[in-house]
């Protein structure tokens, strides 16, 4: 077609093309509702308007709900190389101004292969293409728009590398690495790690069995962006430790012999460990890293629906290991990838920026199979002869799942690692806040906790009802089976360490479940306890029991503490964990014969003459700590909520999870400020009477309805635990309500009620028996929930499955015993 044509061709649709601008979002990697990228078989397309990507399947859609016609058509082919064609270096591009923020496959064999980069505008609904460049016969407008588009940087990439021909370069220290191992920054000789790019020496930081060291080898990784070392002492015939810092793993080098080999290094001659001491000298100590991980064990990948793995973005295995439990269980399968159809034709026009959309795309991706095939017979056999393979386009990579997810959140936003559990309630938050549907599948974990607290010395009782999500069991240390055990390895270990000798085998302490099931039910201390019966402090107790109980339990083990120096630490322990669970002996059976009430007496406000040293509970700031929280944000929630208890403060940061300040320090304000945060602290009344917006948000975060927690802090004079004890003892409150405060709250708080089909009878609870089957549980390996890596293992079609990452394989050996938080089925009855 002639130039002047193609500009005719095109004229109707300019005022739909746009420059993108700075600021703008191009989305030219990912589909806005799949996983398809120009790297699929039918490539991506990108609208010219929106930016935003679409698949082969899903560009229809976006064409008939949009009339946008022009899109960019993005394909990356990996060809063959022809033959005689140099070999050894990595991957070239053909076209180099395209695609320019497209990662490349670590699985490419470059020495036979290579891209292939293609793009043309493609206009609806004729489907007619116009291949790229093509600068003389398009309009300048359209031709700047392309240019634009395929410089552009992707949202999730940070930034691109410099150069994507660069070749390992021998290192200066080669010839002196194998004896006087140390770190060349800070002298240390044990946990060291080579660099396979440089050859640096440096130490780790937790990596494999948690030991010391001063993140050195991660320093340098930031510093250089050289991927892969290997850990001294490892190094035998037959392989050695190797780890990525860009995929936050412990990977396969197939070609670790030459890599070594690089720097004068000959595996078949190391069989001397970092300390001087031959293998068979010392017992090798099984870390929870291995175990957990099943190193040692051939395991054999697992191909096709429900077996896809998720790509590590770099500490966001906390994300994947959570999302494979709950795209597991059915209830969530069926109301997102059930509902894919309508939650997909009903998304905004950004579905990039809808949770329930992402949620559907993710559970697609995991659940169809379609992106976890396994190879054919031929690749196999090539695989076979030539020890490589093509390149495998298995496993998701949910960057804009995360990003959307975690936007506006401190700690989820970041690149670093964060607590599963945390993560767990703030994904369970968003669901409430996201009806689809007439059923909410997070009412599955949904259950009630009766509280009864006793006054000591009137022995006067309260009962009330919370809701929770989450089962913690404490860890009763006191109760371990091993204990001569543990005290022998803690005095050997303190001696090697002044020796500077290798740590002794790992005694890991063994602690009965029914021990840390009996802690859970006894009786703990109430801190700073006011009895109603005495109206003044007094020493009291407070039992947990189950009021119902949820269709799924999710347990979490209590692992992660603080030491005295307030430095977080990790349990290192084994319960044995069963398989079949029976906690019917823990319902709750409420106010009992003989019996007698506290009082239903407020305690009296008290607001000092100096409103910053008003004390705030350190004991419930530690419990929540304790969960994983940010302190300041656990100190918040004390404060904001008026040391009311940690259950009271868990529900508050449930409710603020979300703000950008969640984890700013408190600032309290000075008396007589207007200030939400600070009326709700107080028990104050809020502007026109109106309860505080803080207290109503702590009622909405439990699962009750706005109107019904106005009216129940209306009717109690804004006390908060008065408030929820009206609500269960209201189960037909009054339906009549002030017009005014109806539209208001129409307009003001259009998002505010989080569970859009609750009853006003209350919170919805699937009761049952209280028999469990274990069918999934998330493991940690590290230090503390700031460092680590997670894992999931699920039972499925009658197996257990290791969930690690990209890598789905049939477990051999499910380390049931070093779980963190585990899930479990109600049998039926």
């Amino acid at each position: 077609m002639a130039a002047g044509d193609l500009g005719e061709l095109l004229v109707p649709y300019m005022p739909t093309i746009r420059v993108p601008k700075s600021g703008d979002r191009v989305y030219k990697t990912e589909c806005a509702f799949s996983y398809d990228s120009p790297d699929s078989e039918g490539g991506l397309y990108v609208c010219m308007n929106t930016f935003l990507g679409f698949g082969r399947e899903h560009i229809e859609r976006h064409y008939r709900k949009t009339g946008q016609c022009v899109y960019l058509h993005l394909k990356r082919h990996v060809v063959e190389k022809v033959p005689g064609a140099s070999g050894g270096a990595l991957p070239k591009r053909r076209n180099a101004k395209l695609f320019l923020d497209l990662e490349i496959s670590s699985d490419l064999n470059s020495d036979d292969f290579e891209y292939e980069d293609e793009a043309k505008l493609v206009i609806f609904p004729d489907h007619y293409e116009i291949s790229l460049p093509n600068i003389e016969e398009l309009p300048a407008l359209v031709t700047i728009a392309c240019d634009a588009l395929l410089s552009a940087k992707s949202p999730y990439r940070k930034q691109e590398p410099d150069s994507w021909e660069e070749e390992l370069q021998a290192s200066k220290h080669a010839k002196t690495l194998v004896h006087g191992w140390k770190c060349s920054k800070c002298d240390l000789r044990e946990n060291l790690w080579l660099n396979l790019t440089d050859g640096s020496v440096l130490c780790g930081r937790w990596f494999f069995d948690g030991s010391g060291g001063n993140g050195h080898a991660m320093e340098h990784y930031k510093d250089t962006g050289y991927p892969l070392a290997v850990k001294l002492g490892t190094i035998t015939p037959d392989g050695a430790d190797v780890y990525s810092f860009d995929e936050e793993e412990p990977v396969l080098d197939p070609h670790i012999a030459k890599h070594l080999a690089h720097f004068g290094i000959d595996m078949l001659q190391m069989q001397v460990t970092e300390n001087g001491l031959r293998d068979n000298d010392i017992k090798p100590r099984v870390s929870e890293w291995e175990v957990i991980q099943e190193a040692g064990v051939k395991l054999k990948p697992m191909y096709g629906p429900g077996y896809t793995g998720m790509k590590n973005l770099g500490n966001s295995c906390y994300l994947n290991a959570v999302m494979q439990a709950i795209f597991s269980i059915p209830e969530f399968q069926r109301a997102y990838v059930g509902n894919l159809p309508r939650i997909f034709d009903y998304s905004p026009l950004d579905p990039t920026q809808d949770f329930n959309t992402q949620m559907a795309k993710l559970g697609h991706g995991l659940l169809s199979g379609q992106y976890s095939k396994p190879p054919m017979k031929s690749e196999l056999i090539e695989q076979v002869m030539k020890e490589e393979h093509k390149p495998q386009h298995n496993g998701i990579s949910p960057r804009m799942f995360k990003a959307f997810i975690s936007k506006g959140h401190p700690e989820f936003s970041s690149n670093r690692q964060q607590d599963a559990q945390e993560f767990f309630l703030h994904l369970i938050n968003l669901v409430e806040r996201n009806p689809v549907g007439s059923e909410n599948p997070s009412d599955v974990f949904r259950f009630l906790v009766e509280e009864r607290t006793q006054c000591c010395q009137s022995r006067k009782v309260r009962y009330t009802e919370r809701v929770d999500y989450i089962m913690q069991l404490p860890v009763a240390m006191e109760a371990a089976t091993n204990k001569d055990e543990l005290i022998a390895y803690e005095l050997k270990r303190r001696e090697a360490e002044a020796a500077r000798r290798p740590l002794p085998e790992l005694v890991r302490a063994k602690i009965p479940f029914s021990a840390c099931l009996q802690a859970f039910s006894e009786p703990s201390n109430v801190e700073d306890f006011w009895s109603s019966a005495l109206q003044a402090k007094s020493a009291g107790v407070k039992t947990s029991r189950f009021a119902s109980f949820p269709e799924y339990l999710v347990v979490q083990i209590k692992k992660f503490t603080f030491g005295l120096d307030w430095i977080p630490k990790k349990l290192d322990v084994s319960i044995d964990m069963p398989d079949f669970l029976d906690i019917s002996h823990l319902r709750a059976r409420g106010l009992q014969p003989g019996e007698e009430e506290l009082p239903d007496i407020a305690p009296p406000i008290v607001i000092p003459d100096d409103p910053k040293a008003l004390d705030i509970d350190e004991s419930s700031v530690m419990q929540l700590a304790e969960m994983g929280f940010p302190l300041e944000a656990c100190r918040k929630a004390v404060y904001y909520t008026g040391n009311l208890g940690a259950e009271v403060a868990f529900n508050w940061i449930i409710a603020h999870m979300e703000e950008p300040d969640f984890a700013e320090p408190l600032v309290i304000p000075a008396f007589g400020e207007v200030a939400s945060s600070g009326a709700a602290a107080l028990g104050a009344v809020g502007l026109d009477n109106q309860p505080p917006e803080e207290m109503v948000a702590i009622i909405i975060s439990m699962g009750f309805q706005r109107n019904l927690a106005i009216q129940a802090l209306k009717a109690t004079n804004n006390n908060l635990e008065r408030a929820l004890e009206w609500i269960f003892s209201h189960p037909d409150p009054e339906e009549e309500s002030d017009p005014a405060l109806d539209t208001m709250d129409m307009e003001n708080h259009a998002n505010a009620n989080i569970l859009a089909e609750t009853g006003s009878e209350g919170p919805r609870i699937k009761d049952g028996p209280g028999r469990y089957e274990l069918f999934g549980f998330i493991s940690h390996m590290g230090t503390s929930t700031m460092s680590g890596h997670y894992v999931c293992h699920l039972r499925k079609e009658g197996r257990w499955v290791i969930y690690n990452d990209l890598r789905v394989c049939a477990s051999e050996r499910p380390p049931k015993d070093l779980g963190y938080i585990y899930f479990y089925h109600r049998i039926p009855s």
